[in-house]
């Protein structure tokens, strides 16, 4: 068993399912919290004969298919495959789905792994990458073919919070034959379910914000009913056949952390959202920071199709300081948000995509802009959020030689050092922002 299939059912709440899809008590013990199974191998009483569809790890764990299921119901989807991280996810959509002659087609804004994965190993067995602003469905109109066999879509996008308007980019996918995979990470299915929208397939990083306590690495591939199109009814047949031979999926214990994760997610995304809303609204108001991106404001110019096709605006907040030396200055002052890379965990994270997670595209035309920085704005209070943003602003004067002053004239003893080299390791980081 390596994946798991259901036919759509008219489903509880958001909350509800959140809570118990794929989480009823285990049968023998009528433990309400399913046990891990870890185990490599399921005993038979026959031959061939399995007991609940086991046979071997490799291909099937019961945690496994307790979070498929809940992802299922969540996403509103009849095909899930938990996999061991958001790369894995996608490099199983790109194999099972492309071959040599196809072409997807990628956003301007997109994971650097992503782009990598794709320019390092698909390239060259021959099939064709093409980027386009996938903001603008003109653009894509004018750029989808024949060749096109996936337009590749984030929303909101990494780093840059780009909107895509899924529906209308799903019927110009299906027009062309070509197959729409959503990558929304960032939304989770608590603020968009791409499938109800028209797309073909969902891709997570359950790392972030599904299972959201920084604590696990996986992924996870959702699909539709295949109707869409005369290539989506193929994709679970391909998916299956694929997953079943290369061995992608999550192990016994990640599977159990993240099912675990997903139960508490409908109240983290409220507060994630909330704090975020905060936060880019007060950036806003500070004169160092040149450019503020996040869906909620109105000043953002997907703001009216993520209303429309969102519940919530997410928990990342992108900005663009004055200067690449604030930047660099910003992200190695905070005390209580740490500098790391990754996403979406209860604690906030600040991140230096030029020189951390969107290295990969520095010498291409998707490379970010040294000025940038990306927020994952975590569930503390938010004044104890607020008041670490503004002690860091007020640090970075040194760094741009004046500038915003702290309101004691205060600057960071080493903001000279604009590379962040020497920031101590966050074991030896003790907030003094808020008491934690």
């Amino acid at each position: 068993m390596s994946s798991f299939v259901t036919e759509p059912t008219t489903p509880a709440g958001i909350s509800t399912r959140s809570v118990h899809s794929g989480a009823m008590p285990e049968a023998h013990t009528g433990s309400v919290v399913a046990p891990i199974f870890q185990t490599s191998t399921f005993m038979m009483d026959t031959p061939g004969d399995t007991r609940a569809g086991f046979d071997y790890a490799r291909t099937g764990t019961p945690n496994r298919s307790d979070l498929e299921e809940a992802l299922c119901e969540l996403e509103n989807a009849t095909f899930a495959a938990a996999v061991n991280s958001g790369t894995s996810a996608e490099a199983a959509v790109f194999s099972a789905l492309l071959g040599p002659g196809d072409e997807i087609i990628i956003p301007r804004d997109v994971y650097g792994g992503t782009y990598r994965l794709l320019k390092n190993e698909y390239e060259r067995w021959g099939v064709g990458v093409r980027t386009v602003d996938l903001t603008d469905t003109a653009a894509l109109a004018a750029a989808i073919s024949e060749k096109t066999a996936i337009v590749w879509v984030e929303t909101p996008s990494n780093p840059g919070l780009d909107i895509v308007d899924i529906a209308e980019t799903a019927r110009l996918a299906h027009e062309a034959n070509a197959l729409l995979a959503v990558d929304s990470t960032f939304a989770t299915p608590i603020l968009q379910r791409p499938l109800d929208l028209g797309a073909d397939l969902v891709i997570h990083s359950t790392t972030k914000f599904i299972n959201g306590h920084s604590d696990v690495i996986g992924g996870a591939v959702l699909a539709g009913d295949g109707a869409t199109c005369a290539r989506a009814a193929e994709v679970v047949e391909r998916l299956e056949s694929h997953l079943a031979s290369v061995s992608l999926g999550i192990s016994p214990f990640d599977a159990w952390l993240t099912r675990r994760g997903i139960k508490t997610l409908p109240v983290r995304m409220k507060a994630h959202c909330e704090n975020a809303q905060a936060v880019a609204e007060w950036l806003e108001t500070r004169d160092e920071i040149a450019e503020v991106l996040y869906p909620g404001l109105p000043s953002h110019p997907g703001h009216e199709v993520a209303k429309a096709q969102m519940n919530g605006f997410g928990g990342v907040v992108s900005l663009r300081t004055d200067t690449e030396e604030r930047a660099l200055a910003l992200v190695k002052s905070t005390k209580l948000i740490t500098l790391a890379e990754s996403l979406g965990g209860v604690e906030s994270l600040i991140d230096h995509p030029a020189t951390m997670t969107h290295l990969a595209v520095a010498d291409c035309e998707l490379s970010i802009d040294a000025a940038f920085i990306r927020l994952s704005v975590g569930i503390e209070d938010i004044d104890d959020i607020l008041a670490d943003l503004a002690q860091a602003l007020d640090a970075t004067a040194g760094a741009v030689g004046g500038g915003a002053a702290s309101a004691d004239g205060a600057a960071a003893d080493d903001a000279d050092s604009a590379d962040g080299s020497d920031r101590e390791a966050p074991a030896a980081t003790r907030p003094t922002v808020a008491v934690v």
